[in-house]
């Protein structure tokens, strides 16, 4: 087997770059986001990109920062409401802008990975979504045509993974990271932590190696894109009226 695990972000991606390439990115708003790779891709300067990815990160992190460099062409994405920057260029006409449903963002990636072509979902039937694409009837219903979504790159986070890249990712970060690591013709994946092939429970992967090209390991900042919190002081009182049901006093 092809050893898999590079020693930095730059020589993990090395020979995969070129401009006018899709990328999928792997994160949900800053939850699992691959921020080794998107460092790299910064300074790899590749141009005239198109990203699938759930989100553009924040102004001036996670994906983010390739908007602040002008090196993203297109996003493919569900949502883009924390990014002031994603707003100005795609309003200054300096962005193109693909929008999907969250559900079918996250399918058009799964489905590419299992090598589908293309399926049929409601999900935007009868709306701006719907315009340009098959229409079809299925006992009644009607459905369109939503195409997968096949990359030349995919960049993804994960918890662990052991050498071979059987990976694990936690909590929220799934949400996004395994369809995207799917669809890329190469998976590129930056870990918390690797360990040696065969210490992990098989019956706890949550994506297959056989789906990871390359490797590394690093630490990663984690920052939080909407911290919300309360004064100590308005705490629940244990023994308070409601606060055994989590209600608020």
């Amino acid at each position: 087997m092809r050893q898999k695990v590079y020693s930095s972000a730059a020589e993990v991606l090395d020979g995969l770059l070129f401009d006018g390439m899709l990328i999928a990115a792997g994160g949900f708003g800053l939850c699992g986001i691959p921020e080794l790779l998107i460092d790299a891709l910064v300074a790899s300067k590749v141009r005239q990109i198109t990203i699938a990815s759930n989100n553009c990160g924040v102004d001036g992190f996670g994906l983010g920062k390739l908007l602040d460099t002008k090196q993203i062409k297109k996003m493919m994405s569900s949502y883009v409401g924390e990014n002031a920057e994603f707003m100005r260029q795609y309003l200054s006409g300096e962005l193109e802008l693909e929008f999907n449903p969250q559900g079918t963002l996250a399918e058009r990636m799964r489905a590419a990975g299992h090598g589908i072509p293309g399926f049929y979902t409601k999900t935007g039937v009868g709306t701006v979504i719907a315009e340009g694409k098959e229409h079809k009837e299925f006992n009644g219903q009607t459905y369109i045509l939503e195409t997968g979504i096949f990359a030349d790159l995919s960049i993804v986070k994960a918890w662990k993974a052991d050498e071979s890249g059987n990976a694990i990712f936690r909590k929220t970060a799934r949400n996004f990271n395994p369809p995207a690591a799917m669809c890329g013709k190469v998976c590129v994946m930056e870990v918390e932590e690797i360990v040696p092939t065969g210490s992990l429970d098989p019956d706890a992967i949550h994506l297959p190696g056989i789906y990871v090209h390359r490797l590394i390991q690093g630490q990663h900042e984690k920052r939080i894109e909407q911290r919300t919190t309360r004064k100590r002081d308005d705490a629940p009182v244990p023994g308070a009226a409601g606060a055994d049901r989590g209600e608020e006093v």
